[in-house]
């Protein structure tokens, strides 16, 4: 998957086209992410012990992975705060990075 965790990414297309966020959850299987503050829906909750009033809650949806993209982060780079696509640099030692396809600098995870 090009995306994880802690990624900052920007969603391309669908209702959400334009924001930006901060990946929360990879599901690798479904090949989905959920972003944080992007995606918002509403989950009608029944009132128990844990929740007595019940209500609405406003939560995260996941978004399919193909409509998002790495945000770039270098100042000097065309695309800078834009989703990028990115390429694969091995080093001498084995490692893979990943990198901006533009300009080829490293695509950080704040971890």
């Amino acid at each position: 998957m090009h995306v994880c965790k802690n990624d900052l990414v920007a969603v391309m297309s669908g209702n959400e086209a334009g924001k930006t966020g901060r990946i929360m959850k990879v599901l690798r299987d479904k090949k989905r992410v959920v972003i944080k503050g992007v995606n918002l829906v509403y989950k009608h909750t029944k009132p128990s012990q844990k929740n007595p009033q019940g209500g609405r809650m406003q939560k995260e949806a996941s978004i399919a992975v193909s409509n998002i993209l790495p945000v770039c982060q270098n100042k000097s780079c065309g695309k800078n705060g834009k989703g990028v696509r990115t390429k694969k640099k091995v080093l001498e030692n084995g490692n893979k990075l990943r990198v901006c396809a533009y300009c080829g600098f490293e695509i950080l995870s704040a971890e």
